[in-house]
């Protein structure tokens, strides 16, 4: 929109990319266990079988995070609060400043040890967008809420 910046941006948090990881590693504690066990055909050992497709899925994993990472925009300018994410299918959601009416954060346990969480944000009329795996939700969740009070001249939340 004409004369509107981005004042906050937040981006994917690094968690997203655990689950590959982890299958990699897995992978490659059954690789080096392959060829290990005498007793099998020698073209069918369950090992290197396990092995490469826990490197198949973790590429397939770590290729849609990263995909996930880029395509995923959340932002807060002057005007509106806009959520972005996908690459393929698009969903948008854009509120101004003056439909927010809240924003709430979901941090699990792990969440709250490497600071992710989901930022839902309610708009009026009921309509709740969930944004999930967000790096440094609290303070998105501030900045936004300190730019939308700025802006209407009330708090999202605040009972009036």
């Amino acid at each position: 929109m004409p004369g509107e910046r981005v004042v906050y941006a937040a981006r994917m948090h690094w968690f997203i990319f655990v689950p590959g990881a982890a299958l990699f590693i897995i992978g490659l504690l059954f690789l080096s266990t392959a060829g290990t066990n005498r007793n099998t055909y020698p073209r069918r050992d369950p090992a290197a079988t396990f092995a490469t497709l826990s490197f198949i899925i973790a590429a397939a994993s770590l290729i849609h995070a990263y995909i996930v990472r880029l395509s995923t925009e959340l932002a807060v300018t002057t005007k509106r609060v806009i959520a972005k994410a996908g690459l393929i299918s698009r969903r948008t959601v854009e509120l101004n400043h003056g439909k927010v009416e809240s924003f709430l954060v979901n941090q699990g346990i792990l969440g709250r040890i490497f600071n992710f969480g989901t930022i839902v944000i309610q708009g009026t009329g009921g309509g709740t967008t969930p944004i999930r795996k967000i790096d440094n939700p609290l303070e998105f969740r501030r900045e936004a809420m300190q730019i939308v009070d700025k802006t209407t001249g009330q708090v999202p939340g605040a009972s009036s």
